[in-house]
């Protein structure tokens, strides 16, 4: 089944009229366009692409099964486009992204016709959370590109060399290695800085004894990885080696656990295994993992208070860490496969402790 019947089937349940669609990674999970400026408007007959005159001609070559709306001519807006659409297809109600919408496009939308707006949370979202072969393969290659750069990058570090220089050396990297030429941010950072669960690469130079933390990723066709390694530069101290020990067995306890059928908060209640009765408890965060796909954080969630439960096929992040204000922290992230067995860890570089 192709995802805009997905979609087509949940308007029938719901008894909605038409679907008009505003969040990036929805649109191009339901139309496949790669470009910006981009809309859709769905009904159970025929299904529109609103764009601009920068990208109709891109549209036309990516959704051939769409009419490609223009919404910019004079004294038109996007609401009025809409209202239009939905009143030529006799569309009574319009189902709408919640979370996405400022109330400034609601109204724009909602002030220019009677059709009623009908509020949604997550009903796309919940269709990405599970991944097709072909989304599963980009997803695998994501990772195989950030695991090539983590062996690359870890020739570069050294005394003297800034966070900020080595996090363009790691973007450039994944983009040599065949990465979408897009990168999105990623943290890399290092000394007490680590604590800092998502810190901007600085400035600040690598020291003798410095963990360094890097957490980022790539796009590969537009599906993403995201991982997370920390090494010690020169010899880890005993402490080191502890909180890093601990936070290792942490991830690896949560991978354990992983399965279809269990529920986020159960393999967060996994990850305190290694640290329950030590000190460090009370070091922990509460979110630690996330599925990955068009958008970096998306369904399912593992966390203290996620009750949503793993499905096979979900692709996600398994990432607890160890925070100590000035001091520094530990984050070990993978990213894999729920499968009917468990967890197939899609990451290569190692779980060892890396001293440089």
């Amino acid at each position: 089944m192709d995802t805009i019947q997905k979609l087509r089937i949940y308007m029938e349940e719901k008894k909605v009229d038409s679907f008009f669609i505003a969040k990036p990674a929805n649109v191009r999970y339901i139309s496949s366009y790669t470009g910006e400026d981009s809309y859709l408007f769905i009904t159970q007959k025929k299904q529109f692409f609103i764009t601009d005159p920068r990208y109709t001609e891109q549209a036309s070559y990516e959704c051939p099964d769409y009419e490609v709306v223009n919404w910019r001519t004079p004294n038109n807006t996007i609401g009025m486009t809409v209202q239009k659409l939905a009143s030529e297809e006799g569309a009574k109600t319009i189902a709408f992204e919640e979370d996405y919408l400022t109330f400034s496009f609601y109204e724009s939308i909602r002030s220019q016709g009677a059709t009623e707006m009908v509020p949604t949370v997550n009903v796309i979202e919940e269709f990405r959370s599970v991944k097709t072969s072909e989304e599963e393969g980009y997803l695998r290659a994501a990772c195989e590109i950030a695991s090539r750069a983590f062996d690359k990058i870890i020739k570069d570090i050294r005394v003297g060399m800034t966070e900020k220089e080595l996090a363009s050396r790691l973007s450039h990297y994944m983009v040599m290695e065949g990465a979408d030429t897009k990168p999105y941010g990623g943290i890399l950072i290092s000394g007490a800085r680590t604590s800092l669960l998502h810190g901007i690469p600085s400035s600040k130079a690598i020291e003798y004894g410095d963990f360094v933390l890097m957490d980022y990723g790539c796009q590969f066709n537009g599906y993403l990885s995201d991982m997370t390694r920390t090494v010690v530069v020169g010899k880890a101290t005993e402490k080191q080696k502890e909180v890093y020990n601990l936070c290792r067995q942490m991830t690896e306890d949560v991978e354990a656990a992983i399965k279809p059928g269990v529920t986020g908060t159960e393999c967060y209640e996994a990850s305190l295994k290694a640290i329950k009765d030590t000190e460090y408890l009370q070091y922990n965060y509460g979110g630690i993992g996330h599925g990955v796909g068009l958008f970096v954080h998306e369904l399912p969630f593992i966390g203290s208070n996620s009750k949503d439960v793993l499905q096979e096929g979900n692709i996600m992040t398994v990432e607890p860490g160890i925070y100590i204000p000035g001091w520094g922290g530990v984050r070990v992230e993978d990213q894999g496969l729920v499968t009917a067995k468990g967890y197939e860890n899609l990451i290569s570089a190692t779980h060892e402790l890396i001293e440089l």
